[in-house]
């Protein structure tokens, strides 16, 4: 059974909480969840983004100069405690540069076995890489397919509008813009390469399934 932890950055994208999951408030995040009256297990950054530097056991503190953002910071911390599938909110919006980068941090968190996504407005958003992505019947609304890379070989799309059969997918041409759901069940998948999927819905809609990726978080 999948871990679950909810990670809470300081973009505009509204707040997404689970109940049980463990919740990280990654820098400004934290006035989110103050705002919600909602207290994370953890909370982490380099707090350049908040009024007053918080105080605690559970407080984990990172200089303003590094490597990683907040919200990679979180996802990190996330899989080493062991935790498998991410809700990250507050990822998408605002400063352009930080869902890019928000967007490339789903790809981390692929790349070594989690599931991960960017939950925001009615919108959500995953990577997969070696898994085929499952939507049921009850989905709506519209579901675009992005190359992540140079490309994406043997691409398989089936219940949507617009269905393929081991197409290629191009980083310079959006070909997999704006599909829409049709009222029965639906299924991406490919063969080598890296997708974004961005749909409308949540991630309650979406089943990854899908050879397991290596274990090591290093």
């Amino acid at each position: 059974m999948s871990k679950e932890c909810c990670i809470v950055a300081a973009g505009p994208s509204p707040l997404y909480c689970r109940e049980g999951a463990y919740l990280i408030a990654a820098d400004g995040g934290l006035e989110k969840l103050r705002e919600a009256k909602k207290t994370p297990d953890l909370i982490l950054g380099d707090f350049d983004s908040l009024p007053a530097h918080p105080e605690g056991e559970n407080v984990l503190t990172f200089p303003a100069e590094k490597d990683d953002t907040d919200t990679m910071l979180a996802i990190k911390e996330a899989l080493k405690r062991g935790y498998d599938r991410l809700y990250i909110s507050g990822g998408i919006g605002g400063r352009l540069d930080h869902t890019l980068a928000n967007l490339q941090s789903l790809l981390f968190a692929e790349k070594l076995g989690a599931e991960a996504f960017l939950c925001g407005e009615g919108v959500t958003v995953t990577a997969i890489t070696r898994k085929c992505a499952e939507f049921s019947a009850s989905c709506r609304g519209k579901i675009s397919v992005f190359c992540f890379g140079d490309s994406a070989s043997g691409v398989t799309i089936r219940g949507l509008k617009y269905e393929t059969a081991g197409i290629s997918l191009s980083n310079m041409f959006p070909l997999g813009v704006s599909n829409e759901f049709t009222g029965q069940n639906a299924s991406i998948s490919l063969e080598r390469g890296t997708l974004i999927l961005i749909w409308d819905g949540t991630p309650d809609d979406i089943r990854l399934v899908g050879p397991e990726a290596p274990s090591s978080h290093t």
